[in-house]
């Protein structure tokens, strides 16, 4: 009788654990060992409001500085530039409600709905045909850019954008994980793009999830990871209640132990 007993029991404990894990494992159905086509990269194209630096450097500084709107100074090495507006050490460009910017010597220049890159290569073709510098370099960075993070993550908050692409999963990452209250089946993103909201919903336990049209996001993306059945219990209970996680342990502990008592 005892030995039926534990048989059960601890039948009872593996269907249990191979439950959760089903729950928690990230990329159940990602084949291993066999490679897959990568979508196309989706870079980050900016939109009115977006705030960013453009710098303009050639062999004849005097020249260059024609096109910048203050001293810039950018530190080679750093993911983000240092924007200290009082002292005048950074130029930002703000787009329009037409995604334009008023550039120096150039004048109106449509910048909505380009990358970086693209952006780059636009002004840097504008000031030779200008004729007055030859070889510019053009360098453009983010500078008011960003996504948010809420809900079961160990690190919620608000994260810069530094770079060309940000992932879903690298924004988890920088969030510090799902903690283990986080549905991975219920992580919401929404966006807001030309006047309008839209929230999607992935599930990161599937390789679907790679499809996505918000796996890379935009900027001012906001990422809500929704609570499982366990934390949205514990916010209306406190920590002695008996519903609490320490409480089923507790008697899944107790009950084992009386059963062996028993069946002795």
């Amino acid at each position: 009788m005892k030995k039926h007993f534990l048989s059960l029991l601890l039948m009872a404990l593996v269907l249990v654990s191979c439950h959760t894990s089903e729950k928690i494992v990230y990329f159940q159905d990602v084949p291993l060992n066999r490679p897959e086509v990568i979508e196309a990269v989706r870079d980050i194209t900016l939109q009115p409001q977006d705030q960013i630096s453009i710098i303009v450097s050639s062999k004849d500084p005097e020249l260059a500085s024609l096109f910048n709107l203050t001293r810039a100074q950018y530190r080679a090495g750093y993911t983000t530039m240092s924007t200290n507006y009082g002292n005048g050490e950074v130029s930002g460009y703000t787009l329009d409600q037409n995604g334009d910017i008023d550039f120096p010597q150039l004048g109106t220049i449509h910048i909505g709905g380009l990358t970086k890159s693209q952006v780059a290569a636009v002004i840097k073709q504008k000031i030779i045909d200008s004729k007055l510098i030859k070889d510019p370099v053009v360098t453009v960075e983010f500078m008011n850019l960003y996504f948010s993070v809420l809900g079961e993550v160990k690190n919620p908050g608000k994260y810069t954008i530094s770079k060309d692409q940000v992932t879903l999963l690298e924004a988890i990452a920088m969030a510090g994980d799902l903690n283990i209250y986080g549905k991975r089946d219920a992580i919401y993103v929404i966006r807001e793009e030309d006047g309008k909201r839209i929230t999607h919903m992935v599930d990161i336990r599937s390789k679907d999830f790679f499809n996505s049209p918000v796996y890379y996001l935009k900027q001012s993306d906001v990422i809500y990871v929704e609570p499982n059945d366990v934390r949205a219990g514990q916010s209306t209970l406190n920590e002695n209640s008996v519903k609490s996680a320490g409480f089923w342990l507790s008697i899944g502990s107790f009950l084992c132990s009386l059963g062996v008592l028993l069946f002795k």
